[in-house]
């Protein structure tokens, strides 16, 4: 499992949170609130993972990454492969559960992975192609992302998904860096994210309102509130790799009352889309 470790040309960035710009040149066992069983747990399935073909990194993400996991959490994995990696490797392992194909989970950045359950614990592994990663490290050093549909994320997912990954996930095995958020990221997709947003609404306010249609209209305030809030983390320069805690981190929150209080009257309607609209704008 030798392979030159990605480039990692950014420098620190003051304002933002996320600024360790160090490679992970070894092992990180450092993981917040994991005991020796554990350890030993994720000893035993990082190695497993990363004696698969093409394997050249392994990395553990997720909730157990940062401490802010429960018991019942899962393990979010990834694996980092060069050139032909083939899932068959991963199912021959044994471990029950479900192995997709490559881009199985709709293609794009999350190509796809498995749900499996190792030693009884339920155990998500991703798959993460090095060459397109490198792909999106050095556009996001550009300014430019792409937005993408995933199963299960109100507003999809930027193609920096996998920058964010590598500036939060915990290196189990091989070498990653980990960026620091590009400038020219932060100045960029801010207004891509409030654009989504500011349409989502004008056009629940113009289709949906107007015939009381309630149910469509709260999925608008849902979506644009999750667009608002990754331009406001984009904006203040900070990464974000999954929707769980989206809009407690952008301080949208408030927006669970206006859902709350939705009446299938179109007056009503239009006014709650018109204060979500205000709240939308003010927040940063």
């Amino acid at each position: 499992m030798t392979d030159a470790p990605l480039p990692d040309h950014d420098a620190p960035d003051s304002h933002t949170p996320d600024h360790d710009a160090r490679d992970h040149g070894t092992p990180d066992h450092h993981a917040p609130g994991l005991d020796a069983t554990d350890r030993a747990f994720l000893d035993h399935v990082a190695d497993r993972l990363a004696a698969l073909p093409a394997v050249r990194a392994v990395t553990l993400g997720g909730s157990r990454a940062d401490g802010s996991h429960t018991p019942d959490s899962d393990w979010d994995l990834a694996v980092y492969y060069r050139g032909g990696f083939d899932p068959a490797d991963l199912r021959a392992v044994g471990w029950p559960g479900e192995v997709s194909g490559i881009g199985d989970w709709g293609g794009g950045v999350f190509n796809g992975g498995a749900w499996l359950t190792v030693d009884g614990r339920r155990v998500d592994v991703h798959y993460r192609d090095l060459d397109a990663v490198e792909h999106e490290v050095a556009e996001a050093r550009q300014g430019r992302f792409r937005w993408e549909p995933l199963m299960f994320h109100l507003a999809g997912v930027p193609s920096y998904l996998v920058v964010a990954e590598l500036a939060h996930n915990r290196v189990l095995r091989g070498t990653l860096p980990r960026p620091a958020y590009p400038a020219a990221l932060r100045a960029a997709a801010p207004p891509v994210w409030r654009e989504r947003a500011t349409h989502t609404l004008a056009y629940a306010d113009a289709a949906h309102a107007r015939r009381g249609q309630l149910t469509e209209v709260t999925g608008a305030l849902a979506t644009a509130a999750a667009y608002t809030a990754h331009a406001v983390l984009a904006g203040r320069g900070e990464w974000i790799t999954n929707e769980k805690r989206l809009l407690q981190r952008a301080g949208l929150r408030p927006v669970d009352a206006l859902v709350a209080g939705l009446r299938p009257e179109p007056a009503a309607l239009s006014e709650a889309i018109g204060q979500a609209r205000e709240l939308f704008e003010a927040a940063r």
